[in-house]
């Protein structure tokens, strides 16, 4: 039986070639050189260098492509016999009426081919049963002894096979029986004949009761036996379903006993079915056309389901031994499909092609004119493909191939025995394998050996590329094999006559073509008549390849010019001697025909089928045939005549051709004579640069081959051309004085050698010789130059000069270049060091000792070299002690860098560090002088002037003691700056204490403040220098600052005014408000609507929820007494904007505190000067505000006020209900109001009797209720005002209430004048309105601390039982450990522990006073209704905050 899958052994590997770039640019000549080893294996692999990557050029989109469709087991050879067997025995016995089915033994199908074969090969089935040797048949058969098995095998050969070798001999049929398979019980043992019949047999349309039908129709001729020749007992007759004849079924051998059911033929019938030959088997195309991405899936889903693991994890081991595992089986049907021979021509090559179909990148570019791409691998010179004008697909013309797993090319040699070779673009890797060409007959021996029934029907099998064999069945048979797995980006190459073949691992593209060189003519002659012999058809005419070489020799490459002459040769010879064999037939008549205009199939001989080119024989009277010269006497049988030859070339013209072809063969030989005499000087006669050069010019144009002699002579060339570059070099140098690369003295004798030594006459010899003399007369000059005492350095100048002309390197040249070197040294340390010149610099110092260490060393050199070194030394030194006094952090006194500077001044050399030293020293200096000025001056000086010296001398390297008294001022004067913004600025203010202190020139402009403040909100602050508008400068001097402070309080007045003015013009701003003149807000937007409130003196509206604003019932008098409703005139309702109340208005008293520390200050601030001003403003105004107050007028109108009071308040004492305390004493003062109050009698009334409760409370809801009730009680005005009175005392308002300063007469004046008019009660009730909104802000915040307290007292809940359940864990471990103290010990340190924990349990209330205070303040609200006035305490905002 065949070899097992797991016997399979990998045939050895084939040679792999890498080649170098060098190599890898002539591929045929690398293949030439690699074929004595390559050839030995029939195929070989070569692997491109690793940049060589060509891309793919096949448009994908467009490729579409039918694949061949392969069943694995019928490629190969002998499987493919035993299917047919079995189609034949099978066959027989469906003839018989009965189907085969194949028995198992030992669990596998009987090989019946096998069994059959075996049986014929011990000497048929009597001979073994005669010598009982059926257990010998078994053991051929690989089965184990021991079980019998003989005597089943026989049971099986008589039941199946006999009867058929019975029929196959001729035989009648004997004893057996014609049904074997219609027992049910012997069923069970045999295997149902699944096999595909490729050549079954249709089956019979008539049933045994139609045969008997036939016979009892009276109109067909009486039945006759075709044994016995008789007619009678008709009812024995048996009718053959294929031929009609009859036969008595006793006249069978064996007799039947009976008709039998069915289709029956008779022995005659079923002998010609079984001997009908096979049809010639091939592959059929599939009926689905397929794209690469398509095809690509299919395969890929196929072999991964075969395999049952991704493709890329398959070891193509295992998928080798399974490919053959599979070929070799019967049973295993597997079928595959293989896009094979698809032409490139009309489908696209895979390499990039030169077409004006589309455009190529440079990439591609590259790779169209390479060797190596297959569309021009046949085409290249040394390629005998390149003279046939035809494009011969899969030859000339690539042929493509798309593969999947198991696909396979059987084997198989390339037409006309070529080369091939294939390239693997991508994909899974492709297996080969190859059998050398001494060995192809030898191959095709054991095939038709094993395989003589294949051959029998197919003699031009192999030549059909669709059978297989199995390597290690022909490397048992002596056949030697290789294999290779080729992969992605490699070539494989298979030499002529080369048996190949193989199968592909998976999926993958693969292109191949043919290509000859001049090696191949030989094999291509032989291949001619092998195919002569086979009666093959030719693919192209030899001779007319080999005729149209020779027709332009001088267009061969030398290699082919010699082997086509040695072709032409042999075809002229014999070419005589079948012409000469025609004439010594009779036949003289010729004719001459251009062959090569004919197709190939009018010029083919009818009886070899090869093609004519050079003779063929013909007819006059059967012209549609002729033959070439080898079979004269098979065209016809007419006379000879009537026969005639039809040739292309006379005999006498054939020569000739030979001639030409010898000449170009030979030429180089000729070449090569008159190179060796020219090089080798065999005449004596050296030979001229341009006679060598001719003949190389000469090899190049006839393209002899690389020789050894043709590199020497272009080595000789190449040598020539260098000297005469160096000696034309050399001698334009010395011509045009330049400084050209030197040679040296020995090069110049070597390079004279060299011209004399060459085969090569050069006239440059003499120049070279002219310029050795003058180099030999330098150095006699220079040397007496060199021995003089003491050297001259101009000679040694001069002399230096005139050898670099020279252009060759003298060895004296060196030893003047260094005296040179070494006086020009000394003499640039001399100029350095000389004590008259400028100092050099540490660099130029050190750039010299650099130098000096390069010049070649001499007594006088060293000594300059280490004075040199000894003073860099000192140098540095000093440099480092200059370094350490500028970056130290402890500076030193002025005394003492200056001691440092005067020792550094003896050094002779320019120091950095000493010089910023100095710098610095000088700086220091002029810094003293600049302070001492300043403090010597008339004034103080300004805190500008000493910040400014105070960052001058803090960067100076130098310590001064004045720098820390400044320092000290400085820090004082900010200390103060400070303190008085504290005291004016509110918090966060959008304002400067500059500005604050001074008076606002520009307050008449509403649009300028407005921006300003916008401005100065948005960080936008401007120059304090800007204020006053003074300079820098200015602000120095008192007395400018003095006058500028008096112009702005007049024009901060007379702006008000005009502001006052224009504001009061604009309507009130209502919702509806679109004009341009409505006010605006701080906010941006138009105060519209309630709760707009209109400043007492710009007279501008706001928002009233945008700015601070007064609570009513408050006063800005500290008094014990309380105030009536009705006494509406003390009831806070004035209001000034943002804008015009810039600073917290602090009392006089503590800006004189102020101006107190100011004076102590020996350093002058604008703030403080502008302070003084302020208060001096401040002073004045005040003593003119109480000189009003104090005549008779006004001292009346406050008695009146005051009657009026205690008359209200003497009314309200019996109605408790009417009546309402005023604010507590906390809330009459205004959080920057100061604590003594100018007291004016009967104004503050009595608040002795108030709690402390009602002293702290804000006003409530039911208080803004009742103070509603009283608005329509108002009454007013309350005192008359007569105008003399009035103008003076709202002129003093205005002034009052520009000043940032609070002053008690301010507040009388406010009273008196708001007694004298109606009371603003749409003022009263906006205020009442927001102080509501509040009230619900209040509340609000009021429930969130209530929530917040809640969910604490929760947490304090969860910590107090937490810690309950440790008290009762720590119990029940003392109860546990009650016999140990340390135990006990630590209990107790855990109860501290846990105590400790539970403090940050308990509610945040208990550790926060603010929040247990709000706490207090609302429990106390809901449990005294009857107190409105102690529950919004905390949250009674600041009316001066903004």
């Amino acid at each position: 039986m065949e070899t097992g899958t797991d016997d399979f052994l990998p045939p050895p590997e084939c040679p792999v070639f890498e080649p170098t770039w060098a190599e890898f640019r002539d591929p045929l000549g690398y293949i030439a050189k690699i074929r004595p080893i390559a050839e030995k294996s029939g195929i070989c692999k070569i692997r491109p260098p690793a940049d060589w990557q060509p891309p793919f050029a096949v448009e994908v989109d467009n490729f579409r492509f039918t694949p061949r469709i392969q069943r694995l087991n019928e490629l190969e050879a002998q499987t493919r016999v035993k299917l047919n067997y079995l189609d034949q025995i099978a066959k027989f016995w469906e003839i018989q009426g009965s189907s085969l089915k194949i028995p198992n033994v030992e669990r596998r199908i009987l090989d019946l081919y096998s069994l059959s074969k075996i049986v014929m090969e011990e000497g048929g089935y009597e001979t073994i049963c005669k010598d009982r040797r059926w257990a010998r048949i078994a053991q051929r058969l690989n089965y184990p002894p021991g079980k019998n098995i003989g005597s089943l095998l026989r049971s099986h050969y008589e039941r199946i096979i006999y009867p058929y070798e019975m029929f196959q001999s001729g035989a009648n049929l004997v004893e057996c029986n014609t049904h074997p398979f219609d027992n049910e019980e012997k069923d069970k043992e045999y295997k149902p004949h699944s096999i595909p019949l490729r050549q079954s047999v249709q089956p019979s349309k008539f049933s045994s009761y139609s045969r008997r039908a036939k016979r009892l129709q009276p109109d067909i001729e009486t039945y006759v036996c075709r044994i016995c020749s008789r007619g009678d007992e008709d009812d024995k007759l048996l009718l053959c379903d294929g031929c009609e004849d009859n036969y008595h079924v006793f006249c069978l051998m064996p007799p039947l006993p009976e008709i039998p059911r069915g289709v029956w033929r008779c022995p005659k019938c079923i002998m010609a079915e079984c001997k009908r030959p096979p049809e010639a088997f091939g592959f059929e195309q599939a009926t689905q056309e397929y794209s690469l991405q398509s095809f690509g899936e299919m395969a890929d889903s196929f072999k991964a389901d075969y395999f049952n693991m991704p493709v890329h994890m398959v070891p193509t081991e295992l998928v080798e031994k399974e490919f053959w595992r599979l070929v070799s089986s019967i049973e295993e049907d597997v079928t595959v499909e293989y896009g094979a021979d698809i032409h490139s021509k009309e489908f696209g090559s895979g390499f990039p092609v030169s077409n004006s179909k589309r455009n190529l990148s440079p990439e591609e570019e590259e790779y169209v004119t390479s060797g190596w791409n297959l569309n021009i691998m046949p085409v290249l010179d040394q390629s005998v493909l390149c003279h046939i004008n035809a494009d011969i697909s899969g030859m000339k013309v690539p042929w493509l191939y798309v593969g999947m797993v198991f696909s396979a090319f059987c084997w198989h040699i390339e037409d006309h025995w070529s080369y091939s070779v294939n390239y693997l673009h991508w994909g899974e890797p492709k297996t080969w394998y190859g059998v050398p060409s001494l060995a192809a007959e030898q191959l095709e021996e054991v095939m038709k050996r094993l395989t003589p029934e294949l051959f029998d029907c197919q003699p031009d099998l192999l030549h059909q590329l669709v059978t297989l064999m199995n390597p290690n069945t022909l490397m048992s048979h002596g056949v030697p094999v290789v294999r290779t797995n080729q992969c992605a980006g490699e070539f494989v190459i298979t030499f002529p006559r080369a048996y190949h073949s193989g199968f592909n691992q998976g999926y993958n593209f693969a292109e191949a073509v043919n290509f000859c060189t001049a090696d191949w003519l030989p094999a291509g002659r032989r291949c001619i008549e092998h195919y002569r012999r086979l009666r093959r058809y030719c693919v192209f005419s030899h001779e007319e390849l080999i005729c149209k070489m020779a027709a332009f020799p001088e267009k061969l490459d030398l290699n082919l010019a010699v082997a086509v002459h040695k072709e032409m040769f042999i075809m002229v010879q014999e070419e005589r001697r079948l012409r000469k064999a025609l004439l010594e037939k009779g036949i003289t008549e010729a004719e001459r025909e251009a062959f090569e205009l004919l197709p190939d199939d009018e010029r083919q001989c009818i009886k070899c089928k090869t093609t004519c080119f050079l003779s063929a024989l013909a007819c006059y009277d059967c012209p549609d045939g002729l033959v070439c010269l080898y079979h004269i006497n098979d065209l016809c049988k007419c006379s000879s005549s009537r026969q005639y030859l039809r040739y292309r070339y006379t005999l006498d013209e054939l020569p000739a051709m030979l001639h030409k072809l010898k000449v170009r063969a030979e030429s180089f030989d000729n070449w090569a004579n008159k190179a060796r005499v020219a090089l080798e000087v065999e005449d004596g006669r050296k030979r001229s640069f341009e006679e060598l050069r001719a003949l190389e010019s000469e090899a190049r144009e006839r393209r002899f081959p690389n020789s050894e002699l043709l590199q020497r002579l272009r080595n000789c060339l190449n040598e020539a051309e260098a000297c005469i570059s160096q000696v034309l070099g050399l001698i334009s140098g010395q011509e045009a004085r330049i400084e050209t690369p030197q040679l040296t003295l020995t090069e110049l004798r070597v390079l004279l050698e060299q011209m004399s030594s060459l085969p090569c006459a050069m006239h440059q010899i003499g120049d070279v010789k002219d310029v050795l003399e003058q180099v030999e007369a330098y150095r006699i000059e220079a040397r007496k130059a060199l021995a003089l005492l003491p050297p001259s350095v101009g000679l040694l100048q001069s002399l230096l000069e005139r050898g670099q002309q020279l252009g060759v390197q003298v060895p004296e040249a060196h030893q003047l270049q260094r005296q040179v070197e070494q006086a020009r040294w000394l003499d640039e340390v001399k100029q350095a060091l000389a004590p008259s010149g400028q100092k050099g610099s540490l660099v130029i110092m050190q750039g010299l000792l650099v130098t000096g260490a390069k010049v070649a060393s001499s007594p006088s050199v060293d000594k300059a070299r280490a004075e040199l070194q000894e003073l860099l030394t000192i140098a540095e030194r000093w440099e480092e002690k200059a370094l350490f006094c500028l970056e130290a952090r402890q500076k030193h006194p002025p005394a003492t860098l200056e001691a440092i500077i005067q020792e550094a001044e003896h050094i002779p050399v320019h120091l950095p560090n000493i010089q910023a030293l100095k710098d610095a020293l000088a700086k220091a200096h002029a810094w003293i002088a600049d302070v001492e000025e300043i403090q010597n001056g008339e004034h103080y000086p300004c805190l500008d002037d000493l910040e400014g010296l105070v960052a001058v001398g803090r960067d100076l390297p130098v310590g001064l003691e004045e720098l820390r008294q400044l320092e000290l001022q400085v820090v004082t004067a900010h200390s103060w700056r400070e303190k008085a913004s504290k005291t004016f600025l509110k918090k966060n203010s959008c304002y400067t204490l500059l500005e604050v202190l001074c008076p606002c020139a520009n307050a008449g402009s509403d649009s300028s403040k407005r921006s300003r403040w916008i401005g100065k909100e948005l960080s936008l602050y401007g120059s304090d220098t800007e204020l006053l508008g003074l300079s820098a400068q200015d602000l120095r001097d008192p007395g400018s600052v003095i006058v500028a402070f008096k112009d702005g309080e007049q024009k901060e007045k007379e702006g008000i005014l005009h502001l006052r003015r224009t504001n009061s013009a604009k309507p009130r701003p209502v919702e509806s408000s679109t004009t341009s003149a409505t006010s605006t807000c701080v906010c941006g937007q138009v105060p519209a609507g309630v709760g707009a409130l209109q400043c007492d003196l710009c007279q501008d509206w706001f928002h009233g929820q945008c700015v601070s604003v007064p609570r009513l019932l408050s006063s800005s008098r500290s008094s014990p007494t309380s105030s009536p409703l009705l006494a509406w005139w003390e009831w806070d309702t004035k209001f000034l904007c943002p804008l015009c109340m810039r600073s917290r208005r602090p009392r006089l008293e503590t800006i004189l505190t102020l101006l107190v520390a100011l004076q102590r200050l020996p350093v002058r601030l604008p703030e403080g000067e502008a302070l003084q001003c302020l208060t001096e403003r401040a002073i004045v105004w005040q003593g003119r505000a109480r000189q009003a107050l104090a005549s008779a007028d006004v001292t009346g109108l406050l008695g009146q006020l005051g009657e009026l009071r205690q008359q209200l308040q003497g009314e309200s004492k019996p109605k408790e209900a009417p009546t309402y305390p005023s604010a507590p004493a906390s809330l009459l003062l205004r959080e920057d109001s100061g604590k003594d109050t100018h007291k004016v009698p009967g104004l503050l009334p009595n608040v002795d009797s108030m709690t402390i409760h009602e002293k702290v409370a804000p006003l409530q809801g039911s208080d803004l209720e009742a103070l509603s009730s009283v608005l329509p009680h108002l009454t007013g005005p309350v005192l008359d005002l007569p105008e003399a009175t009035r103008a003076p005392l709202e002129e003093l308002m205005l002034e009052g209430d520009l000043l940032e300063v609070t002053l008690d007469e301010s507040h009388s004046i406010w009273q008196l004048l708001h007694a004298g008019q109606p009371p603003d009660l749409e003022r009263i009730r906006t205020l009442m309105e927001l102080e509501k909104r509040e009230h619900k802000r209040n509340r609000k915040r009021g429930r969130a601390l209530e929530k917040r307290q809640r969910r604490w007292q929760q947490k304090t809940d969860l910590g107090r039982q937490s810690k309950d359940l440790v008290q009762e864990e720590l119990q029940s471990k003392k109860a546990r450990s009650s016999k140990i103290d340390l135990e006990e010990g630590q209990e107790d340190q855990f109860e501290e522990e846990t105590d400790t924990e539970s403090i940050f349990l308990k509610s945040p209330t208990d550790h926060n006073p603010d929040l247990k205070g709000n706490q207090n303040s609302l429990q106390q609200k809901d449990s005294v209704p009857t107190a409105p006035l102690t529950s919004l305490n905390p949250f009674l905002p600041q009316q001066e905050e903004l």
